[in-house]
């Protein structure tokens, strides 16, 4: 599978459509094994800029660490809660499906709603 260059992945972090000819690497990354952490290193990667800014202000060395650490964690809060959205967006901006899920997922979800109705089948 063909994967973006470091440029192209940053500007794929940061909001970037990347060409037709990574559609399936775009798929994998939303979709696939280990989309969650990805996604939490994806949405971080645009804000490195401000908490290295953070580094410059005046203050004890651990103070500024404690301004760093607390806007990762408000970053990180606001990256979980807004994921199914942002994962759907950059779905649909890639010319994939906006419910696409995890394959694995999808087989498993539908052999328990196999389950489901052949046991509660009337």
């Amino acid at each position: 599978m063909k994967r973006p260059n470091p440029i192209q992945w940053i500007g794929y972090s940061c909001g970037m459509r990347l060409p037709d000819s990574l559609q399936e690497w775009v798929r994998n990354d939303l979709t696939g094994r280990f989309a969650f952490p990805r996604h939490l290193v994806r949405g971080l990667v645009p804000l490195t800029p401000i908490f290295a800014a953070f580094l410059l202000f005046p203050g004890e060395l651990w103070l500024r660490g404690a301004m760093i650490l607390l806007a990762v964690l408000l970053a990180l809060f606001y990256i979980v809660a807004y994921m199914p959205m942002n994962r759907a967006h950059r779905l649909a901006k890639h010319g994939l499906p906006a419910d696409l899920e995890n394959p694995a997922r999808a087989t498993r979800r539908a052999a328990e709603r196999a389950a489901y109705e052949a046991r509660y089948q009337r």
